[in-house]
């Protein structure tokens, strides 16, 4: 994560950031030094206090391997960036995820269940979340977070859509194929 080096960049104290974000000082310090879980709702306060996207939070800030290339799925309709290596803060890892495969096409093989809770925000198009029994359309601009121990798949609707994805170890072994 980004964060401390955009907020140094700005000249910012740990009060300031964490004041314009709407989190104690204390929670931004163990966030930077990877201390403690950071939720989607946090990552987004800190992008918008820092007028930065959620990408451009959780880019790399190390120069060694500026390009991340995506890794695609013909089969399962999924092209996925891994945008956090060495498992990121507290384990998590954060990535973006572009889905083809249509809703609808969802066969009892295509849930998945694991350990966990599953975070994403959809950056673009509409996801359509199967969460056991439940159908759950989620729009650009929206997020949703859910216990993984539910069988769940995501889907795009009428068109590809892009999330930005947190996964914890099982999810990113689920979904990521890790």
């Amino acid at each position: 994560m980004r964060i401390r080096s955009l907020r140094r960049t700005r000249g910012w104290s740990l009060d300031n950031l964490a004041e314009r974000a709407g989190i104690s000082p204390s929670q931004l310090s163990r966030i930077e030094t990877g201390h403690r879980r950071l939720s989607l709702d946090q990552l987004t306060a800190i992008a918008s206090a820092l007028g930065r996207t959620l990408d451009e939070l959780v880019e790399s800030p190390d120069d060694s391997d500026v390009v991340i290339r995506p890794e695609r799925d013909e089969r399962r309709g999924l092209t996925t960036w891994l945008l956090s290596k060495d498992e990121g803060a507290q384990g998590l890892t954060v990535g973006k995820m572009r889905i083809t495969e249509q809703a609808g096409d969802v066969g009892p093989d295509d849930f998945g269940v694991h350990p966990g809770r599953d975070w994403f925000t959809v950056l673009s198009g509409t996801i359509v979340l199967y969460l056991g029994e439940r159908v759950i359309r989620v729009e650009t601009g929206q997020a949703a977070s859910f216990t993984t121990m539910t069988p769940h798949a995501l889907r795009s609707d009428r068109g590809p859509a892009e999330i930005l994805m947190i996964l914890d170890h099982n999810g990113e072994r689920s979904h990521l194929g890790i």
